[in-house]
């Protein structure tokens, strides 16, 4: 085995002894736009343990949700390491990186994300088929998800039958659902009323406790406030990392 080699295992090994989710080296990406260089992200470097709770925050244009892409597996960095569980990622194929969203990420975006003509189960268990789980135990395992969310009695309710705070519940619930080592959000209150998204605010904070790790991303310094760590992003680079409880 080559001696580069070598060194990714090692170095992704003495992570996962660490409890290191996530772990970015000098990770840069950018594009080019005519004659220009744009740099999004910048030489960032971030470490991320088992069961933080952190935001992403910066304003329109910082870098926070190509970096949030990056971290997510839905884009590919133009140099520098990043690896999730001990794995190098930012080496890998896009079947390769198909299998880490499904396995080790769960997703929660602004938009909600659901199939409007499927229940609420049904939607839960997408990521289950996509996975090659038996029929029994999806169904199973997509009713544990909605009981940990508190809507196991919507479960066969269409997303038009809930309310937004609802359907914000029924993505959260299809994130979990294959047991990930990340949860990933992105602006997950952005389209909720403040007191809707207060009560998802507050479901973030129970899975937290029950032991998931959380990387909230956001330009809302309310909704960064109810993270237990803020990693501030201003064009492409870490401006500061503060830990605030």
């Amino acid at each position: 085995m080559a001696k580069a080699a070598e060194e990714v295992i090692e170095r992704g090994e003495q992570l996962k002894r660490e409890g290191v989710v996530i772990r970015t080296y000098d990770l840069w990406k950018t594009y080019i736009m005519g004659d220009q260089e744009i740099h999004a992200v910048s030489g960032v470097d971030v470490e991320i343990r088992k069961g933080e709770y952190v935001a992403i925050m910066g304003p329109s244009g910082s870098g926070k949700s190509t970096l949030m892409n990056l971290i997510g597996c839905l884009d590919t960095p133009t140099s520098g390491q990043y690896y999730i569980n001990g794995s190098l990622v930012s080496d890998m194929n896009d079947d390769e990186l198909a299998r880490i969203r499904n396995q080790e990420i769960g997703f929660v975006f602004q938009t909600f994300n659901l199939l409007p003509r499927a229940s609420a189960l049904h939607n839960v268990e997408l990521p289950l088929i996509y996975a090659g789980i038996k029929s029994e135990e999806r169904l199973e395992r997509a009713k544990q998800a909605l009981r940990q969310v508190d809507l196991e009695a919507r479960m066969y309710h269409k997303p038009s039958e809930l309310s937004g705070g609802q359907r914000q519940r029924v993505a959260v619930a299809r994130a979990l659902v294959n047991n990930p080592s990340l949860l990933l959000a992105d602006e997950p209150t952005g389209n909720l009323d403040t007191a809707t998204g207060n009560e998802i605010m507050a479901l973030f904070e129970k899975l937290h406790q029950q032991g998931n790790t959380i990387v909230l991303v956001t330009h809302e310094l309310d909704i960064a406030m109810h993270a237990w760590r803020v990693v501030h992003i201003r064009d492409g680079k870490v401006e500061r990392d503060e830990k605030i409880k």
